[in-house]
């Protein structure tokens, strides 16, 4: 099913019924480009269509390089790609971009980066390159747009200045990468001011369905029983016996079976620049499955860095990318905070871009950082049990059981095609990817007893 559009002054009416931190009631437009920026390297390397200056009273600045046929004249005839330079402005985060969206970028590509402070360089960091399947879904407005653009996965590098990158096609030959390759500097900008009574903001609810005050949906289960399926986070004290001899029985939840709701540190509280986005918000009919994610952009990020690795995903999927918002409808730090993502209500089914074929009737949960080879912290793997525990209860959905999808068109399930998925859902399920990364990939059983715990199930 399609999605459908709604204006942001019907939705902040309804959602200020519940939320007694709503959302506004109006939205800016999404900002015209404004000047390009001028480019510190080659007089004719001129900034793309991405380059955009930072706007007086909004956070952080996107700048846009090209990425030049390789001058070592051994590597022009295989169609080589680099680019070198120092001494710019600060960034945070690199990804590459090209023209052609539907193009896939066959080769590999490697970034290091000057380190701000020290004035020292990283070593060779790969950039994830197969990022098709992070999209919207092929009959929608938002891939129709002229915007798009095909791009790697974002890389988190930290506060530089210098980068180099090089691009190596699988197939040599030097007309072998897609056309109008760019480098994209994502510099965050500051945090939001924090006030006392903003630290961060989060979304609570004391008299909603799904909140913990609610009598007869306050069941949360004994967390040693989690710990149990998911690991038990470093340095913990549950401040009980390490052993004992029967566990405390667990109260039995009224149904609907909906999980406590946790804090949700809003769009605002990690300082997302609203004029970015497009005004009007897009929705679903229904959450029937949640489909889990790394963001692919490194584990090098601390906890506190985590909103400014927001608002440069968020500016990379929007500016770099072409997408109406960020992509993800929720997203996951290591320390298991929880963020709003997409703009449009945190309780209300929000059509995202996060599992091509299958964002309809779906939600996407990135957990930060790449879990390819590393274990996902045990606190990120808890917040996505207790996230999808109440979520998906307040759409009427059992974490353990199965749904039906009918997809969109993607690379593995044709359009129209009625396919079966656990109601969480690796992205790999959905589409040939390694997305969430094998160790996340290997955690879902125990996400998915973990969250029907929550639900008193």
């Amino acid at each position: 099913m399609r999605g459908f559009l709604a204006s942001p002054i019907g939705v902040a009416a309804s959602a200020a019924l519940v939320l007694p931190l709503s959302l506004p009631l109006a939205m800016p437009a999404l900002a015209a480009p404004p000047p390009p920026a001028s480019v510190p390297t080659a007089a004719d390397a001129a900034p793309g269509r991405s380059a955009f200056e930072p706007t007086p009273g909004t956070p952080g600045s996107t700048r846009s390089l090209p990425i030049s046929p390789s001058t070592n004249r051994s590597l022009a005839p295989t169609g080589e790609r680099e680019l070198r330079t120092v001494g710019i402005s600060p960034f945070s985060l690199v990804g590459v971009v090209w023209e052609n969206p539907a193009a896939e970028l066959a080769g590999t590509v490697q970034v290091r980066t000057r380190t701000l402070a020290t004035g020292r360089w990283s070593t060779w960091q790969d950039v994830e390159t197969h990022t098709h399947e992070h999209g919207a879904d092929p009959d929608t407005a938002e891939a129709r747009s002229e915007r798009t653009r095909g791009a790697t996965a974002p890389l988190w590098v930290g506060a530089s200045d210098g980068v180099e990158v090089r691009v190596r096609p699988d197939d040599p030959h030097p007309k072998a990468l897609p056309d109008g390759l760019r480098l994209e500097l994502v510099d965050p900008g500051a945090d939001p001011p924090a006030t006392d009574a903003e630290r961060p903001r989060v979304l609570r609810a004391k008299d909603e369905p799904g909140s913990a005050t609610v009598p007869g949906t306050s069941y949360l289960p004994d967390l040693t029983d989690v710990w149990n399926l998911v690991g038990r986070p470093a340095g913990v004290d549950t401040g009980q016996p390490q052993q004992t001899s029967q566990p405390a029985p667990k109260a039995e939840a009224a149904a609907p079976f909906i999980g406590p709701r946790p804090k949700i540190t809003t769009r605002k509280g990690w300082g997302a620049d609203e004029s970015l986005r497009e005004k009007k918000f897009a929705y679903t009919s229904t959450v029937k499955a949640a489909f889990v994610h790394h963001s692919a952009t490194g584990n090098s990020y601390t906890c506190k860095q985590a909103p400014s690795v927001l608002r440069s995903i968020y500016r990379y999927h929007v500016v770099s990318s072409g997408w109406r918002d960020f992509g993800y409808n929720f997203a996951i730090d290591k320390c298991g905070n929880i963020y709003e993502g997409r703009a449009g209500g945190v309780t209300k089914a929000v059509l995202g871009a996060h599992t091509l074929g299958f964002n309809s009737n779906s939600m996407g949960i990135a957990l930060l950082g790449t879990y390819s080879r590393t274990n996902p912290p045990a606190a990120a793997v808890t917040a996505v049990a207790r996230l999808t525990a109440w979520k998906l209860g307040l759409f009427k959905r059992n974490p353990k059981a199965k749904v039906t999808l009918t997809s969109g068109g993607s690379g593995k399930y044709a359009k129209g095609k009625k396919v079966s998925f656990n109601v969480i859902a690796g992205h790999r399920n959905a589409f040939v990817t390694d997305c969430p990364g094998a160790r996340l990939y290997g955690k879902l059983g125990a996400i998915r007893s973990a969250s029907a715990d929550y639900q008193g199930r």
